[in-house]
């Protein structure tokens, strides 16, 4: 999950940006969570310390008041994170020279001072992020699609525990390692799908081998590596042992 980070030195404006961040991440099922919105440069610089990795930055230029302006936090925040993702909310339109100056290599300049344009310059950030990030794993990672509502989500396979029949016809249980989604689907297309990486181990499951942790042959139930558990059938007993 990538953190998102927002730096702005008037309240108003920061609570108006992570607001409308925490919309977009909830309707688009972006794998992004705001960690920390605030005024204070120093206390960017130290979450990001604290959580080393990849994150997104919303950076206000100014920050008046403070011991560094935005470009001078870009730098910190880029001694730290090289492959972060700088964003500059601004009252500025034309900031390319200084961020090129500081060695910043920023994706965006979005300006402050109309909200629609903000938003609409805050959601094509997100969408080149997630764009971006699904190409560089691309090759690393493999994902699958799945339609709830008018949402399209995609989980990497890796991450996904089991498949659950759910109560009512035709209905799918996703189980993921840190989430859960209900979605129209046939067990049997999906164990065709899928192929060797998950194992049918009873009418109701669809289990990823590499996510099983231990098996309990006397009460024929698999216990996952989140925890989780999930029946299995007698005839199963012998692929299960072969695969783990």
């Amino acid at each position: 999950m990538l953190p998102v980070y927002i730096c702005e030195d008037d309240a108003k404006i920061r609570d108006a940006q992570r607001e409308y961040l925490e919309k977009q991440i909830m309707i688009e099922g972006y794998d992004m969570e705001i960690v920390l919105c605030s005024g204070r440069p120093e206390e960017i610089i130290q979450a990001v310390k604290e959580t080393p990795g990849r994150g997104i930055y919303f950076l206000d230029v100014e920050l008046k008041g403070e011991s560094m302006d935005g470009f001078e936090l870009g730098r910190e925040i880029r001694r730290l994170d090289s492959r972060g993702f700088l964003i500059y909310v601004t009252s500025f339109q034309d900031l390319a020279f200084e961020t090129f100056r500081y060695h910043l290599e920023a994706l965006d300049y979005i300006v402050k001072g109309n909200p629609r344009k903000m938003q609409e310059g805050i959601r094509h950030c997100l969408e080149v992020i997630t764009e971006r990030m699904c190409r560089e794993k691309g090759e690393e990672r493999e994902f699958f699609s799945v339609k709830i509502m008018d949402i399209v989500k995609h989980v990497p396979v890796d991450e996904i525990v089991f498949f659950e029949t759910a109560g009512r016809t035709h209905r799918i249980e996703l189980h993921a390692v840190n989430d859960r989604m209900d979605f129209i689907g046939s067990m049997q297309e999906l164990e065709e799908k899928l192929g060797e990486k998950f194992l049918r181990v009873h009418r109701a499951y669809l289990v990823n081998v590499d996510q099983i942790a231990e098996l309990d042959l006397k009460g024929r139930e698999i216990r996952m590596k989140n925890g989780e558990k999930c029946m299995f059938s007698r005839n199963m007993k012998g692929a299960l042992l072969e695969r783990i």
